[in-house]
């Protein structure tokens, strides 16, 4: 009994410890930018912490690369055998027209599961510092289209990126594996 107690009381000495732990100095979720979803609700990027994470940024009027993106990022997940904790973050590099009635259309119309999804938009300024970190590229066109690149990123629990992929339209079997081996999954 006395052995139980002690496990006990290490361990809620213990889960305080963590959850103040600092974040690592390469961590993304450094950067302090407020993200609002498809729902309304802002948090910040680091409100992900403790969990793995798939990465990339799009827009939804997009009808190019954007949908590819979303639909590797679902591939993905599934060949990696659907982990209960792996979650999806596309964030808009389009916030002027992106607001929370086009995410919440766009996860829709693509049927996200939004246990897993989150589509997020943030503020002009935060968005180009978030696509700076993420080394992900785009312009405005004149017509209001964009020109970017295309990248899935992988993040640990602690905000690193582990993983990196620009293959877009198919799954790229590193990724998967970087995923499984990230998530414990097989």
């Amino acid at each position: 009994m006395k052995r139980l107690l002690l496990t006990l009381l290490a361990l809620l000495l213990a889960a305080p410890v963590q959850a103040a732990s600092p974040l690592p100095s390469d961590s993304i979720y450094q950067l302090s930018v407020p993200l609002t979803d498809q729902d309304g609700h802002v948090a910040p990027l680091a409100a992900g912490r403790g969990t793995p994470r798939i990465v990339s940024m799009f827009y939804t009027s997009c009808t190019m690369v954007c949908p590819m993106i979303i639909d590797t990022m679902k591939a993905t997940r599934r060949a990696a055998g659907e982990p209960a904790d792996l979650h999806l973050l596309a964030v808009s590099f389009d916030p002027e027209r992106d607001d929370v009635d086009a995410l919440r259309r766009y996860a829709a119309a693509h049927k996200l599961d939004l246990r897993w999804w989150t589509l997020a938009r943030t503020a002009p300024q935060d968005t180009r510092s978030l696509a700076a970190l993420l080394g992900v590229q785009y312009r405005k066109l004149p017509d209001g289209e964009f020109n970017h690149s295309s990248a899935l990123l992988l993040l640990d629990g602690d905000g690193r990126i582990v993983a990196r992929t620009n293959i877009i339209g198919r799954t790229d079997p590193e990724f998967v594996a970087a995923v499984r081996k990230a998530t414990g999954s097989k």
